[in-house]
């Protein structure tokens, strides 16, 4: 049986990292829904990410989106991220949201467009100089609409040309995070629409390119646990984009649509090593809160990847084990559904009080009067998002 000392130890460890713009405006591509109290700054943004890992515990890390996040002083900005207790996580690249992206960025057939692209990406680099991030991560909306739009090898080489301009800039401890996305918005073809693909790229680079999951980014049916599984394997598993989807890249809290897929997906996770410091697997949160309060959907969201990530930690590996050797193949099934169907919360309860915190992260947000703070005090200006 699994002990519970040392469950309670790896949940105490682990980190789960949010992204500025969930603390922001967002929607569907018909409207962006303004909600009373979003911050206007990134300032504002890390103020939020603050009462996240005040209640949670585990959450000290926040991603950044350039231009979205853009300021004049990054090291003044990492320095407010400190003051709080937060420290800047992945630097996020935007080249799909200029006119001059309309064929591609990296991929584009114009090669002036792909020297405005690059130039975005090195910059980005430039920022976690500045930040002391070590994650640029990646994702391109390049593809084609029609057959015959463009030549599919010349784009792969066009985005191998690319990566590998920026791999050569990064620092001694920066990487490469390649995310993929299989349409969207480009409908043909994606310039990095897989896995595969993704690790292709990252395998030519080096060590220091991995991939990222984007736990929405599949085709339904997509066994996502056997390439996080395979990742892992070949030391390629960079980090995840935790979110749920029920059809396409919908962006919804993780573990909202299909929780038993989030307890298959931190099984591989943690059997595989990857909860270990060593093994630099980024858990981060790539969600749009278009409808729910922000700063509760993000607690939210933190507590049910730690509510999967306990279950997962409660497999009775030795039974596993010895089921699969014996080929019991009921028995297999019935060791990890008896850990998926134990109510972790009590456990998680307890871990919290033992660290001091609140042990319903939630409820203590709401007491706090926080929501009722930045309601009065962010008035005017204009919020963050992207779009209206």
């Amino acid at each position: 049986m699994p002990d519970i000392a040392a469950v309670k130890a790896a949940l105490a460890d682990q980190r789960i990292e949010t992204p500025s713009w969930g603390y922001g405006n967002s929607g569907t591509r018909f409207k962006v829904f303004a909600q009373a109290g979003v911050p206007r700054t990134p300032y504002e943004k890390l103020e939020d990410a603050a009462k996240v890992h005040e209640f949670t515990g585990i959450a000290p890390k926040v991603s950044l989106h350039i231009p979205w996040d853009r300021v004049d002083d990054y090291a003044a900005l990492a320095a407010h991220a400190k003051e709080r207790g937060l420290e800047l996580g992945a630097i996020n690249s935007n080249t799909f949201q200029d006119d001059d992206y309309k064929l591609g960025s990296v991929c584009h057939p114009d090669a002036e467009v792909r020297r405005k692209a690059v130039g975005h990406l090195l910059e980005c680099v430039d920022i976690m100089d500045e930040t002391g991030s070590t994650d640029l991560k990646l994702w391109f909306a390049d593809g084609t609409n029609y057959p015959g739009q463009d030549d599919i090898v010349a784009r792969q080489g066009r985005l191998g040309e690319a990566l590998a301009e920026v791999y050569a800039r990064l620092g001694e401890n920066q990487r490469i995070l390649l995310e993929y996305k299989f349409f969207e918005p480009a409908f043909y073809t994606t310039d990095v629409p897989d896995w595969g693909t993704a690790y292709a790229h990252c395998l030519k680079l080096g060590p220091k390119a991995q991939v990222v999951v984007d736990t929405g980014h599949h085709a339904p049916g997509t066994n996502i646990e056997f390439i996080v599984a395979l990742l892992l394997r070949e030391g390629k598993l960079g980090g995840f984009d935790f979110n749920s989807r029920f059809y396409a890249d919908d962006d919804l809290m993780v573990g909202s649509a299909d929780p038993f897929q989030l307890f298959r997906i931190m099984h591989e996770v943690t059997k595989n090593g990857g909860l270990e410091a060593e093994t630099n697997v980024a858990f981060m949160l790539d969600q749009c809160h278009n409808i729910e309060a922000k700063i509760p959907a993000v607690i939210r969201s933190v507590m049910n990847v730690q509510e999967s990530t306990a279950k997962a930690l409660l497999v009775d590996m030795d039974a596993l084990a010895a089921a699969q050797r014996d080929g019991d193949v009921l028995g297999a099934n019935e060791t990890l559904m008896d850990a998926y169907n134990t109510d972790v919360r009590p456990l998680l309860r307890e871990l919290r009080e033992e660290q001091g915190l609140a042990p319903d992260p939630i409820a203590a947000y709401r007491a706090s009067g926080w929501h009722e703070r930045i309601a009065a005090d962010r008035v005017g200006g204009d919020q963050a998002g992207w779009g209206a």
